[in-house]
């Protein structure tokens, strides 16, 4: 028996049993109309984070999109399955905005900052040349006394800025844009703090989203 299928299969049962039943109305609409998300969310492959769960979206609010390192090929560069997908959202699906979201303690970012690390995994070594820019500017800010977790988290604030860089270069988006149908922010979510920290309007800031009681 595989225990993991197994699991997967309880899991199933769990949905078919309990939360599909008390959410029947929201999937049929949803399948029997066209999809109309109003966002794309290109994030991390990462298993601990979960792009609807954070957002609270139903069935067809988001398109999402997952690659180690939440990156963003620049046009031309790397052509496939993240340029395929940004053009799908942005043309035939009409998305009016795009997230890149980056998180806590990213396997991707520590493997740009220890690519001795990667030598096993020469696709991702590859695919990470699409984030070398930023590790550059992470770099050559950082401070001599500064502690390896203050890199880390810059590291991955810096390489939320270049995808969306990046995600400018796409013919598709920086139409969208250009006509004021298309806008973009950044995120960083923190996994052990529950707590997402957004850039927005081309700022290089990430300010945190606050609920009742906080200060920002």
């Amino acid at each position: 028996m595989d225990a993991v299928l197994e699991e997967l299969k309880t899991g199933i049962r769990k949905f078919r049993m309990g939360v599909y039943p008390e959410n029947k109305d929201t999937y049929v609409k949803a399948a029997s109309e066209p999809q109309t998300p109003h966002a794309l969310i290109v994030t991390c492959a990462d298993s601990r984070i979960d792009p609807e769960l954070i957002t609270q979206s139903q069935p067809g609010d988001v398109f999402v999109t997952r690659n180690v390192g939440n990156l963003v090929p620049a046009y031309g560069e790397m052509l496939g399955g993240v340029s395929a997908v940004i053009e799908y959202a942005v043309t035939a699906l009409k998305v009016r905005h795009v997230v890149v979201c980056g998180h806590s303690d990213c396997g991707a970012m520590k493997g740009l900052l220890h690519p001795e690390a990667l030598e096993k995994m020469p696709t991702v070594k590859s695919w990470l040349k699409n984030a070398h820019a930023a590790l550059s500017v992470a770099s050559s800010l950082a401070k001599p006394d500064e502690e390896p977790g203050v890199l880390m988290r810059r590291l991955t604030e810096e390489n939320v800025l270049l995808q969306i860089q990046h995600l400018r270069t796409h013919p598709s988006v920086a139409g969208a844009a250009a006509r004021g149908e298309l806008t973009i922010s950044g995120w960083i979510y923190d996994i052990g703090k529950g707590e997402v920290r957004i850039s927005e309007d081309g700022s290089r800031t990430f300010v945190p989203v606050t609920i009742q009681g906080e200060s920002e």
